[in-house]
């Protein structure tokens, strides 16, 4: 692993003559618009869903793999799908509950130097696997009609820091984001108040674009209360 690390870094600042850059540069693009186009296709049949995230390490024995479970089962019951990272812990653990209740069950999977499989619990016709992080996070925001955010690592971090800012900034209309588990988050928000609106880096407002919960029901019920005075319908 540190050998391929040097090598990239050798690589980014080895010179490159035109023709290297050319052939190299077109053919990504080419990679990356194949995702976009598989993602459009299979996730334009989906219907309403809602995206479930959390860590890829969280074992089942752990309370919050459970709570993960229920969520996916009461989403379908709700009349949502489950979209999830694919992978396994919380991801596994949403699709599980989805599938247990006969509903919808999405997974965008990411192909890793370590090797991620996609969980078992995904329906076959509506897995994805994708190379590029930010062509996912793009299918995940486009086609999730709320987020559900349990404990996680950077990842988790990540979609949820990217869904408020494009909500922030006016980038995609509001959804509902919905964090799990007040202890595990109490820090994280704390510190959001202490230093960035302290600050002045963010308004007081942009505090109510995502509520914390700590049990399955209030999870759903925040997204059933959002979309309460509308027709459920896919938001593209």
């Amino acid at each position: 692993m540190i050998k391929k690390r040097d090598d990239k870094i050798k690589r980014a600042f080895s010179e490159k003559d035109w023709n290297e850059i050319k052939t190299s540069d077109s053919w990504q693009i080419f990679k990356i618009m194949s995702e976009f186009v598989e993602g459009f296709e299979t996730l334009a049949k989906i219907g309403p869903c809602v995206s479930v995230f959390g860590s890829a390490r969280t074992l089942p024995s752990n309370k919050y793999y459970k709570l993960a479970e229920d969520i996916g089962f009461r989403l379908t019951k709700a009349g949502y799908g489950v979209i999830t990272g694919g992978g396994p812990g919380i991801m596994e653990a949403a699709n599980k509950g989805a599938k247990n209740a006969n509903g919808r069950s999405v997974g965008l999977n990411i192909v890793l130097p370590f090797e991620q499989e996609a969980n078992k619990y995904i329906d076959l016709d509506k897995l994805i696997n994708f190379n590029y992080f930010f062509v996912r996070k793009v299918m995940f925001t486009k086609y999730s009609q709320g987020f559900i955010v349990l404990p996680g690592g950077f990842g988790t971090m990540d979609e949820f820091f990217e869904a408020i800012t494009l909500i922030q900034t006016n980038k995609i209309g509001k959804f509902p984001i919905v964090l799990v588990g007040k202890k595990f988050w109490e820090g994280m928000i704390d510190w959001i108040k202490s230093s960035l609106l302290e600050e002045k880096n963010i308004n007081a407002a942009d505090l109510n674009l995502f509520i914390v919960v700590d049990n399955p029901e209030d999870a759903v019920k925040q997204i059933n209360k959002f979309y309460k005075k509308y027709l459920l319908k896919p938001n593209f």
